[in-house]
């Protein structure tokens, strides 16, 4: 399903810039055979049905995404930017042999317990040449209900979760969140985000394909590359994370004409503050939209688009979407309501990967996905997000948990008890503050457990603020209330 999405674009648009990324260009023709390239290498690397891909946003990526959909596997895009015990975790869990990646990661692989096939020892250019003399090879059509990718939504301690979406899901939502959007062919899309994350799998490299769109990909976020980026090449649809969004604001060359082509800007991942909203609007002339969705949804549900817009929401269902507003008795609310969100849809995930009892928990036998984020629906059908039932933060558009952080700070001899939750923060929309019950011999000081923080975390997750405290707020039973532990911040 969606290789054939790259093969008619290669079709219809040969000669058309598929992926640039600064250093190189592909046109869909060039993608089309690099594809099959690595097709060719995935079949020959390893009979596993999973395999990783460590890359950044690059003109490489959909190449060696594409060539494993291709040869039939489930790729495996990997955050490069977890520590190494996390990332063994997710290799382990995913059950994957062999990693395509870049010599900038060589020191990042070499711990995991999978073969590294390195794009700089491939013969690319020679087996380029060789493509061009004879045709792409054919394309099976798969299964829909295949897992296509496999994408990680948690860190060591809080079981790191493979979410298994299907050919089915990411093609629907392509199709869906087109139709809602209203893209067109016509369009060029700027890509900063991370391809492991699913906003920029699905937003930067899945939808542009299927529309034959030309993407320009900055493969390391700075606010002034972005800012380039769009000027330079007149970029009319721009997908980013609020964080992202914030630190272009605090750039000086940057001004109305550096936008002046974006039709359609969209801020997904992670709350969009009203302030960076505002600014984004005064000095660029620039309305951000806000999107909501999840890993586990392929991921678009819903979005504010150039014809329905309404400030502080997340916008309306996009098509192929229902929902539906329940109390803590799983009871249905009744209009305009507070309560938690379930969702169903084509998009819906086929489930965690040999996880079956986790999958249960949250998708019912009906088709309904318990999102734990608590909404209303007003009278319009605007979404608004008041709320997470879960403790989890979102940092820089990155799932975090708070027990993660709170079980390396315990394991300290100086600490008692860790307790950790998110506060707003401007640049990565939240960061984590930590509260800790030190020993009655305890020496160790802020700045030391920040640094032991550091050995067993990656940098988004260390505590910004870590407060010593000789108690915490506790409840009648002695559960820790983070609600009264929030007033201290």
């Amino acid at each position: 399903m969606l290789v054939h999405r790259l093969i008619e674009s290669v079709r219809k648009y040969p000669r058309r810039v598929a992926v640039a990324d600064g250093t190189r260009a592909l046109t869909y023709q060039q993608l089309g055979k690099l594809a099959a390239i690595f097709r060719e290498e995935f079949l020959r690397a390893t009979e596993c049905p999973r395999v990783g891909i460590m890359l950044p946003a690059s003109a490489v990526f959909p190449a060696t995404l594409y060539g494993a959909l291709w040869a039939g596997k489930c790729a495996v895009p990997l955050n490069f930017l977890l520590n190494r015990d996390e990332l063994v975790h997710v290799v382990q869990g995913a059950d994957i042999d062999v990693i395509v990646t870049v010599r900038h990661f060589e020191q990042t692989v070499r711990d995991l317990d999978a073969r590294a096939l390195f794009v700089e020892d491939l013969p690319l250019a020679r087996r380029m040449l060789l493509a061009s003399l004879r045709g792409l090879p054919p394309v099976p059509e798969p299964d829909p209900q295949q897992t296509a990718v496999m994408l990680f939504t948690s860190g060591t301690t809080a079981e790191p979760k493979g979410v298994e979406l299907t050919h089915r899901n990411l093609a629907s939502n392509c199709d869906d969140s087109i139709h809602s959007l209203e893209i067109d062919t016509c369009q060029s899309f700027l890509n900063v985000l991370p391809p492991f994350h699913v906003f920029g799998l699905t937003g930067s490299v899945l939808i542009p394909v299927s529309l034959g769109a030309s993407v320009f990909a900055v493969p390391r976020f700075s606010p002034v590359a972005l800012a380039r980026t769009v000027a330079k090449h007149k970029l009319s649809v721009m997908l980013a994370v609020p964080s992202m969004y914030a630190a272009v604001l605090r750039t000086k060359s940057a001004d109305k004409t550096t936008f002046e082509s974006v039709q359609l800007a969209v801020s997904g991942g992670e709350p969009l503050p009203d302030a960076v909203r505002d600014r984004f609007l005064e000095r660029f002339g620039v309305l951000l939209r806000q999107g909501y969705g999840l890993t586990e949804t392929s991921p678009v549900l819903s979005c504010c688009t150039p014809n329905h817009h309404r400030d502080g929401s997340v916008g309306r269902p996009i098509r192929n979407v229902e929902v539906k507003i329940v109390d803590e008795q799983s009871n249905e609310c009744p209009p305009g309501g507070e309560g938690e969100l379930l969702v169903r849809g084509p998009g819906i995930m086929k489930g965690y990967y040999k996880k079956p009892e986790e999958t249960a928990r949250v998708l019912d036998a009906e088709g309904w996905f318990r999102t734990g984020d608590i909404c209303r629906v007003d009278g319009d059908g605007y979404l608004w997000i008041t709320g997470r039932e879960k403790d989890m933060m979102i940092i820089g558009g990155e799932n975090v948990f708070p027990r993660e952080i709170e079980c390396v700070l315990e394991s300290h001899e100086d600490v008692v008890q860790a307790a950790v939750l998110g506060v707003p923060d401007g640049l990565r929309g939240e960061v984590p503050i930590a509260f800790i019950i030190p020993r009655d011999d305890a020496t160790a000081t802020e700045a030391d457990l920040r640094s032991f923080a550091k050995q067993s975390l990656a940098g988004l997750k260390v505590p910004k603020r870590i407060v010593i405290r000789q108690d915490l707020p506790t409840g009648p039973t002695g559960k820790l209330l983070k609600r009264r532990l929030r007033e201290l911040t």
